[in-house]
């Protein structure tokens, strides 16, 4: 069976979050090099994290965006090879970004070629 594609939305309950110090920004960052290695053949975008704000557009006009409102802020993305969702879940699950509180992963196939 040919990989499908699955997009992953990274999700995060908004609020303030604590800064690491800077020993868990290098543990951090040694714990995403390995899942990044682990996983180079499966995920085909990388993506990366979204600037607060942003436009919506709708068919009567362009506003400010997102919304304050939201139960979640869309963090970031990423593109991921895959035969199934289980193979999707395996990159996902392991994914550092998973280790903020308050943090998930939304994975969607992609339809289509």
């Amino acid at each position: 069976m040919p990989n499908r594609k699955y997009l992953c939305i990274h999700r995060r309950v908004p609020g303030e979050r604590q800064q690491p110090s800077a020993a868990q920004i290098e543990e951090m960052r040694a714990v995403f090099h390995a899942w990044k290695e682990k996983f180079k053949t499966s995920i085909l975008d990388m993506g990366g994290s979204l600037k607060p704000g942003g436009k919506v557009l709708t068919t009567s006009g362009v506003t400010d965006g997102p919304f304050a409102e939201a139960k979640e802020i869309v963090g970031g993305y990423m593109l991921v090879s895959a035969e199934s969702y289980e193979g999707a879940l395996e990159v996902a699950r392991e994914s550092p970004g998973l280790m903020m509180p308050g943090s998930s992963i939304e994975i969607r196939e992609v339809a289509g070629p």
